[in-house]
Formats: structure tokens, sequence, C-alpha cells
């Protein structure tokens, strides 16, 4: 009987280390040991959660696959890039920066304009008319105006990455076409969550009022507002269109996107994979912009066959870029006088 009792205490034995080596197994295939460095073996060291509210077929989704790409190749598996495109995690690209700020998500790429909102200086990328052209902004933004914003983000809890970009902006209603300021007066036009380009749309005599991006489709469609401002590539992936009668090229406003990530995540980065981040987003950004000029030349293919459009003359531009003047007033304190004269000198 003894026997009995020993060797069945025996096997029960072999059969619990047996279990533990099991549990220790799979747990070192996902990446879950204890032992230090065994997340790199599984799925990194770092994961990168990346968030934007614009859809997969846009330039800003083949963008941050690129970046993806660019970074886990570069850090040898280190770094995970994790993509959350078409709004999943936030509708609003507000809602993104705050999440990035509070550290709930390590980063994100919005348009620049609700960035102001958490730094009054990128108020400078807002104003109407700035830049003239796509190449004039890109001197601008990778040059003096665009690092200067940049140096002031980790103020605020941001590390700046690079710019890309959403593109020149059209009005668009489903009321009439518009050629003078007199033509936005009582329209209910949807904005970005910032203050120069509401108080813009206002001063032509629209009423303009921000709204969350993701959700912009059903509120045309409900007529809760009559037009918008968006680049061509998007009212083409959006399908503006189909909500919308008439588009005018008014080239208004340029909007750069804007990657950047917690700063306390960043700063914890080792040197050499901070650096890889931003060489990475400089990349991935220009590959973007290239992507985001050919989607506004397609897209306009698209609109022209369900859209009534209109090209703003030299002269109606002058209409509307007379009429804002005040904004560059009402906004030279906020912005700073310097950075404000920086901005304006790339519209000459």
């Amino acid at each position: 009987m003894r026997k009995l009792l020993l060797i069945s205490s025996f096997i029960l034995m072999l059969m619990f280390i047996g279990a533990c080596s099991s549990d220790d197994s799979a747990g070192s295939t996902d990446g879950s040991s204890d032992s230090e460095g065994s997340d790199a073996a599984g799925s990194g060291e770092y994961t990168i959660g990346l968030t934007y509210t614009t859809p997969e077929s846009g330039s800003t989704h083949l963008g941050m696959e690129k970046f993806k790409e660019l970074v886990e190749a570069g850090s040898d598996g280190q770094i995970e890039v994790e993509l959350y495109p078409s709004g999943q995690l936030y509708a609003s690209e507000r809602e993104a920066i705050e999440a990035v700020q509070s550290g709930n998500i390590e980063m994100t790429v919005t348009a620049s304009a609700p960035v102001a909102g958490f730094d009054k200086r990128f108020m400078a990328l807002d104003l109407p008319f700035i830049f003239p052209d796509h190449e004039t902004a890109y001197e601008a933004l990778d040059g003096e105006l665009g690092q200067t914003l940049l140096d002031g983000l980790p103020e605020i809890g941001l590390v700046g990455l690079a710019y890309g970009e959403t593109g020149m902006r059209q009005f668009s209603n489903s009321k009439r076409p518009i050629e003078s300021p007199e033509d936005m007066k009582g329209l209910k036009i949807r904005v970005m969550e910032n203050e120069v380009h509401i108080d813009t749309l206002s001063a032509y005599g629209a009423d303009a009022s921000p709204f969350a991006f993701g959700e912009l489709y059903s509120a045309l469609q409900q007529n809760i507002y009559d037009g918008m401002e968006n680049p061509l590539n998007l009212i083409d992936q959006m399908k503006f269109y189909e909500v919308q009668d008439y588009l005018t090229i008014s080239n208004h406003s340029y909007t750069a996107t804007v990657g950047f990530m917690n700063a306390d995540f960043y700063d914890a980065l080792p040197d050499d994979l901070q650096q890889l981040l931003k060489d990475s987003a400089s990349e991935a950004m220009d590959y973007q912009r290239g992507i985001a000029r050919q989607q506004d030349e397609e897209g306009m293919e698209v609109i022209k066959e369900n859209m009534e459009i209109n090209e703003l003359s030299p002269e109606q531009k002058k209409m509307f870029i007379e009429a804002a003047d005040e904004i560059f007033k009402k906004y030279e304190s906020e912005i700073g006088s310097d950075l404000m004269e920086l901005a304006r000198s790339y519209s000459k």
C-alpha cells in the first residue's frame, strides 16, 4: 500500500511539473515572460498605437502604412506600430490629440487646424490665403515656420515628428454657387475645430461651427449643415459629392497634417529609436504628400461628374481676401507678431 501511495504521489508530481512547463512555454510565445528583454522576441519592446480619423483609402493611411514599415524594419522588431484609421478609436481629431496628451495612445496624425486649440501659435497656418500654392506651403512647413511651431509642442506634452498634407481647401454647399462673400451669407458651414476657421467663415457671413469629421456625411445628408470646406481628395474619398451640389475652387486655405507623439513615451525611448521615428515620419509624410496630390487630381475627375463647379477668378478671390483682413488683426497678439510676420511673408 505504501508503495502504491509513493508511486501515485510521484506521478502526480510529474503531472504538476509538466503543467507548469507548458504554462511557461505558452507565456514565452506571446512575450509575457518576466525575463528582461523578452518582449523584443515577441511583439516588440515598444508598441506605438497610431490613430487618425481619415479612411483607409486616404493618403494619410497609406502614408502611415509606410511609416509602420520603416519603423518596424529600422528597429529590427523593437518597435511595433498598430494602425487605427477611420476614427475607430476617436471620432474627432481633438479627442485624438487629447488621448495622445494623456498617454491613452502613443501617436496620432491630425490636421494642423485642431492643434491650434492646444497651441495657439498653430493658428498661423490657418490664416486665409496664406499659402498661394503647395510648393510654398512645403517651403514654410519644412523650413523655419514649421520647425518653430514643432519646437513648442513639448510644452503641452507632445513631440512633433513631421508634416504631411490634407491639402488646399475648397468650399462646397447644397444651396448655390459661391462667387463672392455675399453668397455665403446665412449658409450653415461645418469647419474644423479652429477659431481662425470659424471667424474667417463668419467674416464672409456664414454660420460656421465645428463638427466631428467622422460624422460629417450624415450631418450634411440630414441638412444639419448646408456646406463645408475640404480638400478635393477627401470630398472624393468620403463621397461628400453625394450630399453636396456645388463646389467652389477657392484654395482659401492650405491644411497640413501633423504627426506627433506623447512626449513622455518619446522621451523614454533610446536616442537611436527617437531619431528613427523622426526620420521615418519625414520619409512617410513626404510619400503621403505625393499621394494626396495624386488623389486630388483623381478626385476632381469623379467630382466633375457629380457637382456643379466654379473657380474663383483673381478678382473674386481678392474680395474674399479683403473681407478676411480683420482676421489678421484679431489674432496677431495670440500668434505673436514675429510669427505672424513670418507666416505672412509666404503669401507675397
